[in-house]
């Protein structure tokens, strides 16, 4: 096992690369881009988001830069809404964009700078990219980690259940709970539940906004680990958006393990273990769970990560809850270049070690497995 992991953990850096370098030739030459941002902000055109980032943070950037000077021909220019504008101060966005390079240049430099950690700062918020992440990464590692459990917890036992009772009543009642689950969405009912119980138009039983109250706010994780009304508050915080997630999560989960169960069920060694008299909890949990739960619990990495950072953006706007996925998709819709690469080099490293852990857990789960003797 170990020469195969280090061998992937060997293939994670020229893919990691390739994503880095699709990414960024796709971001840098698409239209939009920084330079035409500040443009527009600065002729009042600015977008919502844009004007929100830059008024939550620092705006030293264009506020450094000299006012556009207008001169009375229109000079060509490769950015929209800059007709008109001085070459001059067009040069000057460029520069401090770091626009002025080429391309190849401006890539080779960003990776020289991310083999030493270094992301560069924010070009709206005035901070460093690494700052940022980890400032907003307990929302985000709140929302997904809990959700995942959570969703497993359920979502095994049910399967099992629904399985051994296929075709019954318990098989069919479960069955449209989870088609119901299935046809809303996660963040229509996380609409639903703030408008009943968080004070929308009925109970104000649950809060709108971050992750603990205000007199819980200056206490450190563990201290709050250890006040038992700071871990109430967190869990109530956390209630209304976690159980919008689980709702939308747990059905997939549910008919897989069902239906890994029942591929199971009715396979030779099984009936062969029924014909020795084993009692059926033996069977089923010492016999069957192993090989059904394979392609479930090897799952876990990778559904972590998808919950982590893609599955959580409406719920956080809808809870205000500022987390990863809030985070990154600001930086894509003002163009926010170091923070988006920055994001997608910390979320494309993870996802890539996510997924050889799920390998490993193969392997761990069903020793028969070997990825070493496949080639």
């Amino acid at each position: 096992m170990t020469p195969y992991i280090f061998r992937r953990l060997l293939l994670i850096i020229p893919t990691l690369l390739g994503i880095m370098l699709t990414n960024f030739l796709v971001i840098q030459t698409a239209p939009g881009g920084p330079v035409e941002q500040a443009i527009a902000q600065l002729s009042g055109h600015s977008n919502a988001i844009t004007e929100r980032v830059t008024k939550t943070g620092s705006q030293e950037t264009l506020n450094s830069t000299a006012s556009p000077k207008k001169i009375e021909s229109s000079s060509s220019t490769p950015y929209r809404g800059a007709q008109g504008l001085d070459p001059e101060f067009i040069k000057e966005l460029e520069t401090r964009f770091g626009f002025d390079k080429p391309l190849h240049d401006r890539f080779l430099s960003m990776l020289s700078n991310y083999l030493v950690f270094d992301f560069g700062k924010s070009f709206y918020r005035d901070t460093d990219v690494i700052d940022l992440v980890l400032e907003k990464l307990p929302v985000s590692i709140s929302l997904g980690l809990w959700t995942t459990l959570i969703v497993y917890l359920i979502s095994i036992p049910l399967g099992i259940r629904k399985a051994v009772a296929d075709g019954n009543q318990f098989d069919m009642i479960t069955s449209f709970v989870i088609i119901i689950g299935t046809a809303i969405p996660g963040f229509l009912f996380a609409v639903f539940m703030m408008v009943i119980f968080a004070g929308g138009s009925y109970l104000d039983w649950f809060p709108l906004r971050g992750l603990q109250s205000e007199e819980y706010l200056s206490i450190t994780a563990f201290d709050c680990a250890m006040n038992l009304e700071c871990v109430k508050d967190y869990f109530w915080h956390l209630a209304l958006p976690i159980i919008s997630m689980v709702i939308g999560g747990f059905a997939g989960l549910t008919m897989l393990t069902k239906n890994s169960f029942m591929d199971q069920i009715h396979q030779q060694y099984v009936l062969t273990a029924r014909a020795k008299g084993l009692p059926e909890k033996r069977v089923l949990y010492g016999h069957v769970f192993r090989n059904a739960m394979l392609i479930v619990i090897a799952g876990f990495p990778s559904a972590l990560v998808s919950i982590l950072f893609t599955g959580s953006l409406l719920i956080e706007i809808i809870f205000s809850l500022d987390g990863l996925g809030l985070l990154g998709f600001e930086a894509a819709f003002s163009r926010d270049y170091p923070l988006m690469f920055g994001a997608l080099f910390f979320f494309s490293l993870l996802g890539l070690i996510m997924n050889l852990i799920g390998d490993v857990m193969y392997m761990v789960i069903d020793p028969r497995i070997d990825f070493e003797g496949q080639s």
